[in-house]
């Protein structure tokens, strides 16, 4: 088998026409390089250079300096990408994340990383937290960041922010008048319309109050344009209100309880791929760098603490 190594001392050598300058720029002593080239000639069965001085190429010495060149800088290019890899510069990353994650604080942290290494490819997907959870279930992406999964799912929850849920209406809907956080109480006697992002949180259900809405929307887009129509009020998390236009306002909610926790979310086997790893770290520092709580405030979410 010849080695890579020797093939890197023999081009070296042909390159400079003599073993002292190819030993200098190897760093290695001229005697080992000598026996290198000694080793590969008997391996190949054939003489590289036509005298010992190693002026003269061979007209196989020719053929094979071509050939290592080529391999050489073929393995040296998959070095680098293996490297790059490893280091989180290179690869592809497919992430699925509910949509105001996707829309208010992915961006600038998928832009950054384009930026920085040319090389890696993200795929982004925004969806509801259920669908996260299947996606990441059946391999289709890496990583997912919405709400926590059901115990016994298969999934690991990293928590990072508490996200609370606000009222969405109109400016000229009657609650939009409320100089204090609603209660539930309030939102009785008023059209709520249901959709997705509050499923599972006890009394947020089917618009709002435990009946049955007669309206329901799973884009926000279209439940944003069903509000500003007129046809009702909603309840969406505090994120997914923070790019609402004039015509429409975000109301805090007299209820501590009514909150979604987002994190990461990662099959429980297997271990993240080194560019996961990099996009997890830059997360992470931004939201510290927003500002690490574990409360709550109105209208904001609450950073947590997570553990990676």
């Amino acid at each position: 088998m010849i080695r890579t190594q020797a093939l890197r001392v023999f081009v070296a050598v042909a390159d400079c026409g003599n073993i002292s300058d190819a030993a200098e720029i190897l760093g290695r002593t001229a005697s080992a390089v000598s026996m290198t080239l000694k080793q590969l000639e008997l391996h190949l069965g054939a003489p590289l250079f036509e005298t010992d001085r190693k002026h003269t190429l061979t007209v196989l010495g020719h053929e094979v300096r071509t050939l290592a060149r080529e391999l050489l800088r073929d393995h040296d290019h998959a070095i680098e990408r293996m490297t790059a890899m490893a280091a989180g510069r290179e690869g592809a990353l497919r992430i699925a994340a509910v949509p105001s994650v996707a829309a208010q604080l992915l961006p600038p942290i998928l832009t950054a990383m384009l930026a920085d290494h040319s090389g890696i490819r993200i795929e982004l997907l925004d969806t509801d937290s259920a669908s996260v959870h299947m996606l990441i279930a059946t391999g289709e992406v890496e990583l997912g960041i919405g709400g926590a999964p059901e115990p016994g799912a298969g999934l690991q929850f990293v928590p990072l922010f508490n996200d609370p849920f606000r009222l969405v209406c109109r400016k000229d809907h009657p609650l939009a008048q409320a100089r204090s956080p609603l209660r539930r109480q309030d939102l009785r006697g008023h059209r709520l319309i249901s959709n997705k992002s509050t499923a599972g949180f006890s009394g947020l259900e089917d618009g709002g109050l435990d009946v049955g809405s007669t309206l329901s929307a799973r884009n926000v887009i279209s439940l944003l344009a069903l509000v500003r129509a007129g046809a009702g009020a909603t309840i969406l998390p505090a994120l997914a209100t923070l790019s609402i236009d004039d015509t429409l306002c975000s109301l805090a909610l007299d209820d501590a309880t009514a909150l979604r926790t987002v994190g990461f979310i990662l099959r429980q086997t297997g271990s993240p791929s080194p560019i996961c790893v990099a996009f997890q770290t830059r997360f992470l520092a931004m939201i510290r760098a927003d500002g690490v709580s574990s409360s709550t405030e109105a209208g904001a979410p609450g950073y947590l603490s997570p553990q990676l």
